[in-house]
Order: C-alpha cells, then sequence, then structure tokens
C-alpha cells in the first residue's frame, strides 16, 4: 500500500503513517471513530486522481478530510485519509461577484469575506462557517440559517470538476461536458440516462420525490437531481452534492452568489416555553422573517455560562423557556421598516415572556448570533466526564413542529436522557438535538438503539427527514430505506455502482445495508487533562491555529492525549510509547500558546494552557534554576541579550553559523535559538528620569524594547516614539524607576515556569503599586503581549485589583491622536494585529491609529498568528514560516508603502516573513505628525 501511495504523490514525506499522525487525523466533530492506515495530504487534483487509481486496484478504502466538522461521521476511515483543506484554497470571483469558483479546502468564513466587496455572500450559511470548508459544504449539502432549501449547496452549484474514482477528472460546467462525459465514461453516462428515465416514469417515485425534497433533506443520494436536470453532465454536478465523498472528488466548484442583504434587524423572542415558542412558527414565517432560530430551556441555561453572552439571556431566570432568534434582511431601510412592522403586529399577540426588543446594533446582533452558533460545541462541552455528545438533525413540515418537538421531549424522559435539548432551524421545520451518553458501553448503545428507531417512526410518521441538513453519514445510513422506499432505495444504491463499483469510496456512509452501522465504532472520550476535557473535537480552532500546517492543531493535540491515555487504558504500552516521542515536537515544541484558539473556541479552550503545564512538566530543576535567577536579575539578562545582538550585528553570518547550529545540535532546538540575519541590533535601557510634574500616567516600555532594537538605524523605536508623541499631546508619564529589572511575566508563562513566573509578578506588581500610588494612575504598555500579560499578573492577585492597564494602542487612539494637529499621511500601510490584540479586543483601535498614519490601510486577507510567540520563532524558525506563508505572500501582493503592527516579536515575525521593515504603529504615527524643524534650526547660518 505504501508503495502505491508514494508513487502517487510528487513529495513522499506527504504521505503520513506514523501512529501520531494517523490518530490526530483520525476524529472529527462526530461520535464515531476510525483510525487510518495512512494519511495524505493531495496537493492539486491530479494527485487525487491517482490516489483513486492506487486505492481502487489495491482494494484499500479513501475517505476525503477537509474541515472535519462533519456530525455524522462522513470524515473518518479506516484506509487511506485524503487530507485536501491545505492545498485547496482558490478563490476565483466571477462576473463582479455574481459567481465564484472556488476549491474545497476554503473555509466558508473566508469565501464570504473575498465576496463581501462585492455585496455578495456564499449562499449556504451553516453555523460552522468559521471551521467548514466547501468541500465539506458541497459534501453534505449544507444549507444553514437563513437560506433554507432555496439557497443551499444544491441549489446555488452551477457546475463542478469532479475527479472520478477511476480517475477522469470530469468539468461539467465545459461546452462540451456531456460528450467528453459520454467519451470517457461511457457506462456513467449510460446508466445517469437510464436511471433518469426509469424515476420519471414512475408516478410514485416523482411524488416521493417532490415531497421529501420540499424541506430540507440530506438522507441519500440526491436523487432529485433526476428529475431536475436533462443532461447526464448537470445531474452528475448534482448527484455529487449531498453525496459525502463516495462518488467522487470535488476539486473545485462554480456557485451562483446571493445578494448580502444591506439592512438588518434582529430580536430574541423569549417564550414560556418550547410549545409555544413553535406553535408561534407558522404566523412568523408568513411575515417574511429570513431566520427563525430555536433554543430550548437549555440552550439558554447553557449559553448564559457562554463568554459574550448578550443581557436579556444571561439576567433570564430559565425554567421552561424557550427562544426563537428572528432577523429581518432588506435591501432597503424602508422595506425593512415595513417587514419590521409586519413582524410586530404578529410578535405583539405571542404572549412573550419579555418585550421583543429588534435592533440593528452590530455588537447585540454579533452577541446574540455567537450564542446561536456556539450552542452545540458549548453543550458538548458541559458533559460529565467519559460521556460523549451526539448531535442529530431532522426536519418536518412547519405545522406539525410544534408537536414533533413535544413527542421528542417525551422520547428524552423515556429513555432518560435527562440533558437531551432541542435547538435549530424552525423556519424550515428543521430542529437539532444533542444527547448526551456514554454511547459506547453497553447500556448506552442499548439506549441509543432504542431511542433512534421510536425517532424513526416518529419523523417518518410526519412526513419528515430523518436529516435535513448534516447528511445522512453514518448516523442514518440504515435508515434511508424506510424513509425513500425500496424503489428509490435501489435507484440510490445503482447510483454507487456506477460511480464506484469496486465500493471503495467512503464505505459504510450514506448507503449502508448494515442496520447496526449506526452503532458501531462509536469514539470514547477518556479525561487526560482539566484544560482541555471540555472539547467537543469540532475543529473550529484549527483555522485560526499557527502551527496547523506545519505539525498539530489544538484539536490535534486533544485527541491525540486522548488516545495516548486509551492505548495506555488498553495496556498497549508500544502504542503510548510511539505517539509520546513524537508528541513533543509536534503537540509541545511547537505550539505558539498564542491563545488564537481560545478566540475560535465555544467552550472557551486555551490549549496553549495544557502546553505551558507539559513544558512546565518537562521542565527540569536546571532550566527552572536559571529561569529563577533570571527573575531576580532581568535587567542584566535583558541588556545582556541586547548587547549580544548588538555585537552578532557586526559578525558575518556565515562565521556565525557553523556554531550556533552545532549548539543547537548539541544542546537541542527547542533550548538554543537560531540567528538570522535579520534580526536586529539590541536596544536600549527603559528607565528614564522622574518627570519635573505631575504624571497623568505610568508607562512600562516592554523589556523585549531592550532585547531587540528598532527596525533601522534612523527609527527611534516605539519607547522614545511613544514619549515624543505624549510629549506633544501634553501628557505627563512616570516610568517606574526600577522598570529595567521588570517583566509582564509572559516569558514564564510561556515555558510553563510557574515559580520564576511568580517571582517576576510579585516583583513587579509591588513596582506598580508604587508607581500608581495604589492605582490612581493608569498603566500603559507598548506591546500588546505584554499589556496581556500584565492584566494577568494583576488577575493572579486579588488585592491589587485596583491597577489598570491599557495597550499604547488604546491610549494613543483615544487620548493621543484628536490632539494632534493636522499632519500628511502616507498612501498605504500594510497592517498585522497581534494574537494580544484580538484577545483583548483593541484591534478598533489598532485600526483607527493604522488610519491616522496611512490613506490606505489593508489587513492581509489571510491574516494570522505569525508564530514567533516569544521565543518560539526564534528556536522553531519553521513556525513561523508556517504560520505567515499566505499572509506574506498577500503583503507582497499589496505593495503597501509602509507596514506595522503593535508587538515587537510579532513585527520580527513578519519582517522575516516578508522582508519588509515591520515598525509598531506608534513610530509610524509619530513619523508622519513629526514637525517640522524651525528655519532657524534647519539652517545653520542663522546661528
Amino acid at each position: 500500500m505504501l508503495a502505491s501511495l508514494h508513487a502517487a504523490v510528487a513529495d513522499p514525506a506527504r504521505v503520513k503513517t506514523r501512529a501520531l499522525d494517523r490518530h490526530a487525523n483520525a476524529h472529527d466533530a462526530s461520535h464515531f471513530l476510525l483510525v487510518p492506515r495512512a494519511v495524505v495530504v493531495a496537493r492539486d487534483a491530479g494527485e487525487v486522481g491517482r490516489l483513486l487509481q492506487a486505492s481502487a486496484a489495491q482494494g484499500i478504502p479513501l475517505t476525503f478530510r477537509s474541515g472535519g466538522t462533519s456530525l455524522s461521521g462522513q470524515a473518518i476511515s479506516d484506509g487511506v485519509l485524503v487530507d485536501v483543506r491545505r492545498h485547496f484554497k482558490q478563490i476565483e470571483v466571477l462576473d463582479g461577484g455574481d459567481r465564484v469558483r472556488v476549491q474545497p479546502g476554503v473555509i466558508v468564513r473566508a469565501l464570504n469575506a473575498r465576496l463581501a466587496k462585492y455585496g455578495r455572500k456564499f449562499g449556504p450559511d451553516p453555523a460552522s462557517e468559521s471551521a467548514a470548508t466547501i468541500g465539506g459544504v458541497v459534501a453534505n449539502n449544507s444549507s444553514g440559517m437563513a437560506c433554507g432549501t432555496v439557497d443551499n449547496a444544491y441549489q446555488t452549484l452551477e457546475s463542478v470538476t469532479v475527479v472520478l474514482p477511476s480517475g477522469t477528472v470530469v468539468d461539467t460546467g465545459a461546452a462540451d461536458a456531456d460528450e467528453r462525459l459520454r467519451e470517457r465514461e461511457p457506462d456513467l453516462y449510460d446508466g445517469l440516462l437510464r436511471l433518469a428515465k426509469r424515476t420519471r416514469e414512475n408516478p410514485a417515485s416523482v411524488a416521493t420525490i417532490r415531497q421529501q425534497y420540499s424541506m430540507k433533506n440530506t438522507m441519500g443520494y440526491g436523487v432529485n437531481s433526476l428529475l431536475d436536470y436533462e443532461r447526464p453532465a448537470d445531474i452528475l454536478a448534482h448527484l455529487i452534492v449531498g453525496s459525502e465523498g463516495t462518488l467522487g472528488f470535488v476539486a473545485e466548484a462554480v456557485f451562483r452568489t446571493v445578494p448580502r442583504l444591506p439592512h438588518v434587524t434582529t430580536a430574541l423572542l423569549i417564550f414560556p416555553g418550547l410549545e409555544p415558542a413553535t406553535a408561534a412558527l407558522p404566523a412568523l414565517v408568513a411575515t417574511g422573517a429570513a431566520t427563525l432560530e430555536l433554543m430550548d430551556a437549555l440552550s439558554l441555561k447553557v449559553g448564559q455560562e457562554m463568554p459574550g453572552t448578550p443581557d436579556i439571556v444571561r439576567d433570564l431566570v430559565v425554567e421552561e423557556h424557550a427562544a426563537l432568534l428572528v432577523e429581518y434582511h432588506a435591501e432597503s431601510p424602508e422595506r425593512l421598516a415595513e417587514l419590521l412592522r409586519t413582524g410586530l403586529e404578529v410578535v405583539d399577540g405571542l404572549g412573550l415572556t419579555l418585550p421583543a426588543d429588534f435592533t440593528t446594533d452590530a455588537a447585540i446582533r454579533g452577541q446574540l448570533w455567537h450564542l446561536r452558533k456556539g450552542i452545540i460545541p458549548a453543550v458538548g462541552g458541559t458533559r460529565p466526564q467519559g460521556t460523549n455528545a451526539l448531535l442529530e438533525d431532522i426536519a418536518v413540515p412547519v405545522p406539525a413542529l410544534a408537536r414533533t418537538c413535544v413527542a421528542l421531549m417525551s422520547l428524552f424522559d423515556k429513555y432518560e436522557y435527562q440533558n437531551g435539548m432541542i435547538f435549530g432551524h424552525a423556519k424550515d421545520g428543521n430542529v437539532h438535538f444533542m444527547l448526551i451518553d456514554d454511547f459506547a458501553s453497553p447500556a448506552g448503545t442499548a439506549r441509543f438503539s432504542a431511542f433512534t428507531e421510536d425517532l424513526v417512526e416518529l419523523v417518518l410518521r410526519e412526513g419528515g427527514s430523518l436529516k435535513a441538513e448534516h447528511g445522512t453519514g453514518r448516523v442514518m445510513a440504515p435508515y434511508v430505506r424506510p424513509q425513500f422506499g425500496d424503489e428509490l432505495y435501489d435507484v440510490m444504491c445503482r447510483i454507487k455502482l456506477l460511480f464506484d463499483p469496486t465500493g471503495m469510496l467512503n464505505p459504510g456512509v450514506l448507503i449502508n445495508p448494515d442496520p447496526e452501522a449506526h452503532l458501531k465504532d462509536l469514539k470514547a472520550v477518556p479525561a487526560v487533562a482539566a484544560e482541555v476535557d471540555r472539547c467537543t473535537e469540532c475543529g473550529w480552532c484549527e483555522p485560526v491555529c499557527p502551527s496547523r500546517d506545519l505539525t498539530l492543531t489544538p484539536r490535534q493535540r486533544i485527541v491525540s492525549l486522548r488516545a495516548i491515555e486509551q492505548a495506555r487504558q488498553d495496556g498497549n504500552l508500544a502504542l503510548v510509547a510511539e505517539m509520546e516521542k513524537d508528541y513533543e515536537y509536534d503537540a509541545v515544541q511547537t505550539c505558539a500558546v498564542d491563545g488564537m484558539c481560545q478566540t475560535a473556541c465555544p467552550v472557551n479552550i486555551n490549549t496553549g494552557s495544557l502546553v505551558k503545564r507539559l513544558r512546565e512538566d518537562a521542565a527540569g530543576p536546571v532550566d527552572k534554576g536559571i529561569w529563577n535567577v533570571a527573575a531576580k536579575s532581568w535587567g542584566a539578562v535583558t541588556s545582556g541579550a541586547g548587547l549580544a545582538l548588538s555585537v552578532v550585528k557586526h559578525v558575518p553570518a556565515g562565521v556565525l553559523a557553523g556554531p550556533n547550529k552545532l549548539a543547537r545540535k548539541v544542546l537541542g532546538a527547542d533550548a538554543v535559538p537560531l540567528y538570522s540575519a535579520e534580526l536586529p541590533g539590541g536596544g536600549g535601557k527603559r528607565r528614564r528620569p522622574a518627570p519635573a510634574g505631575a504624571a497623568q500616567a505610568v508607562y512600562f516600555p516592554a523589556c523585549v524594547q531592550t532585547m531587540f532594537g528598532p527596525a533601522g538605524d534612523a527609527t527611534p523605536g516605539v519607547q522614545l516614539s511613544f514619549e515624543q508623541l505624549c510629549e506633544r499631546a501634553g501628557i505627563t508619564l512616570l516610568v517606574p524607576p526600577t522598570i529595567d529589572s521588570l517583566c509582564c511575566g509572559t516569558p514564564w508563562s510561556s515555558k510553563g515556569l510557574v515559580d520564576g513566573q511568580a517571582s517576576m509578578r510579585r516583583k513587579t506588581l509591588a513596582a506598580l503599586h508604587a508607581a500608581t500610588n495604589d492605582g490612581e494612575l493608569t498603566i500603559i504598555c507598548d506591546a500588546s503581549s505584554c499589556t496581556e500579560g500584565l492584566r494577568q499578573t494583576i488577575e493572579s492577585d486579588p488585592s491589587v485589583n485596583r491597577l489598570r492597564v491599557v495597550d499604547a494602542v488604546e491610549f494613543a487612539a483615544t487620548s493621543i491622536l484628536p490632539q494632534l494637529p493636522e499632519y500628511e499621511k502616507i498612501e498605504s500601510l500594510a497592517l498585522h494585529p497581534t494574537c494580544s490584540s484580538t484577545r483583548m479586543g483593541i484591534n478598533a483601535a489598532l485600526d483607527t491609529l493604522a488610519s491616522g498614519v496611512a490613506v490606505k490601510v489593508q489587513v492581509p486577507e489571510n491574516w494570522g498568528c505569525c508564530g514567533f510567540a516569544g521565543d518560539r520563532g526564534l528556536l522553531h524558525p519553521e513556525l513561523t514560516e508556517s504560520a505567515t506563508r499566505a499572509q506574506a505572500a498577500d503583503v507582497v501582493a499589496m505593495g503597501a508603502a509602509a507596514f506595522a503592527s503593535c508587538n515587537r516579536t510579532c513585527e520580527l515575525g513578519m519582517t522575516r516573513a516578508t522582508g519588509k521593515d515591520y515598525r509598531h504603529v506608534l513610530e509610524l504615527l509619530e513619523e508622519v505628525t513629526r514637525p517640522s524643524p524651525s528655519p532657524e534650526k534647519a539652517d545653520p547660518s542663522s546661528h
């Protein structure tokens, strides 16, 4: 097998067979688990074609994986798992945004960001848009909150380029697509025509299809395409939608986009119970509401614990309440007002617990949607240890939804699912429900089996669909026949046989003759660490992780640890040893501990906290001793590091390279930094004389400015720049007299060295107490990561909670920029927000300052953490290179006049990545607002 896989791809290194790689990629967001024999990172359609041919020749199952947010087990395999997310990321906007050509690795949110400038958006709008990829959307025929059955993947698809199991590539959008399909795949071409004729000539089949697809429906193959399209190429394209990777690989797709209606108003309607909420749906649907999102009492209770939850939910004493998130979209304010008037006439008679409060405020609307979109993983994150979260979604005609929900709650009681929860897209009669249990245990499996039989009977009795938008998957594959009947089920089986005669593409998914398939390969979730045990493996963290294309993502770090623990419990100590050997570099050394995963995680997990503890556990007494001494002599350490950089700056790089590499080899790459020529010399002392007058604020310049001097000999650096800006604004600053020995504690925190961190925190807090007169003055820091570190230092000691820290960016945006006289801006600026500025919510202030520097400010489309992460970029430059690859290409293409960030090490990382000098935005602001020298000073003859 391995030889054939190596022959299929250009670089054998992209065929991964290590135990760590196989187990890290085995998990998707579902409650199933299969461990692949190999993971292949495919680069293009040609490689995929060769992989398909190799798989068919050897009879090895093959499954495609992109975002891995699938909830029904579609993205796992015990054969070959092909990762198509990493390299299939091209977007081509067509016809002024009316159409778009996109590859399967593109994330939905990234596609919508590209389309936003055209006033358009992608039709499907899944709640997982921040992590779900186009490949998964097509594979599952995804819809979402607003798109319903009108703008889903099936309806908006124009054409696909698909690689068939035979290796044949078919572009259904080509003018001669039908002729080529007939020529290259005659059996498939003729077979599609026969099946279409057979279906159209069967009145019962036609009636069933029309009824089934009048609602959201992702059960089985999309046999509606046999009625909707004439050409075999078009039938093929639309059969691919919702086929879950069982018929072929979508190398790219062309979609018709939909208008992004700019005028929106939103409200959360609180009802006394689930039944009155669902009973109100027909009347609300008739008002033209774009979305009607249902949340039951448990959803609301869990939502109260989520960060950023709106007050209407946080302050509610939840009993049996339920809510509908209602939203109206319009092309004009007048139309929106008209829709709202109609809506309020209905809403006023619904007997709400609280008055309806519609808002157009983007921040409040964002909070409401954050609540709704985060429910699935957030509820899963509350589950007891050792249990798993299982999510199903069904659809019934809207008039039947109320009684269906009541009956569903009765099933929860019957089978003692005490935390059963109902929510979803009520406008379409589509609700999701979540069950918490140890499904892999004999009792859990038996209970779920009986529950499923009752569920199937309930939904089919109401004329509904057993899966509405999450795909059939492994969960409902045994129930396709009961839903569609023998005739259409046979048509579906023949479709699979036509495309995939050997049955090697994603077997067991979508159609499965085993009546107990949904009860097999259930995932166990052993407890591994308090920091991450709440993880639901949803994968929302992955797109923001800087190491995602180098080693592991946060989800993979967690699931690998679970796999190690499960192997330990199973007594497979050989597997434990093999995985632990590779885990150190992949999971621990190359984690940026930047916390960006927490910004995307709906249950607020910061995987960096786990990694810091693992680093602490691994640190030996020598390392701890060295860093404890450093905490006591930090001034000497920083000045010494700066002096060393200044000295080696004058030494030819070739002279340094040999000894530096030898030291890294002997002492370890995670211990000795790698020197590179773009690093600056050291900086100066931070200490300043006491101010002559009363200070308005305490200035805490970051110690990183001493270690790393400014970019270029002519630039003053951020400390002097900020001091000069404050002087122009009439603001007096006090720098703590012992500043050269102080630090926010981040260097110790990132290494998990708690003793040294505690020592530094005590010293820094004492100095800040004295400098601020016990909190009377605000503290200002000029590096975003250090601002965040200082805030964490203050939070670590409740006795000093009077201390307040703001970032220099925030302070300058509000207190300096408005005071500056008119000046001339530069033409353009490429801006790099940092992880810390993002987590602290100060990017708006950063944008304000950048707009004060340049006429045109651009944040790269592929912006993300630079991966420099304090010293990670020095110890593991491959992390920064991988993390910045796409962003650096964006920056180079911009052709900006200047480049800015708000953290010195991030500036170093971006300088390394782009070859452009990145500087603190305050340096640039000081430069463009610097007063011109007076004629007397400028003209030597005047002296």
